[in-house]
């Protein structure tokens, strides 16, 4: 898993932008100006992603990498360490799930709003 595979994953979605609002060293992935997902640059690179509350304990149970969201609100994020034991089609199913999380609060003339590019 390399950020870079993340990071097109992230962007293929609709209404998503990359942003660095807290620096170079952290891209964020907002859908209609909502954060879905965060990345790092460190070795290994770790990413953060909103999850429904059951869900993120379960995934912290099972897996080693999986922990509550750093700097975030612990009950609504995990934080996912990049060299652990989620492989790429958790962790693409860890995105979609974010992502759906906040493109469900949004209002339905946002929902489908198409992407910019």
């Amino acid at each position: 898993m390399d950020i870079e595979t993340l990071r097109e994953y992230a962007l293929s979605k609709n209404a998503v932008t990359e942003e660095t609002p807290f620096g170079d060293d952290v891209l964020v992935y907002k859908v209609s100006g909502k954060i879905f997902m965060m990345m790092n640059f460190e070795t290994p690179f770790e990413v953060s992603l909103k999850c429904n509350p059951e869900l993120a304990v379960e995934y912290r149970e099972h897996y080693e990498s999986v922990n509550p969201g750093f700097h975030m609100n612990k009950t609504h994020w995990n934080t996912v360490t990049s060299n652990g034991d989620v492989n790429l089609t958790l962790m693409k199913k860890m995105i979609d799930h974010s992502y759906e999380l906040i493109v469900e609060t949004l209002p339905k003339s946002l929902k489908n709003k198409p992407r910019k590019r």
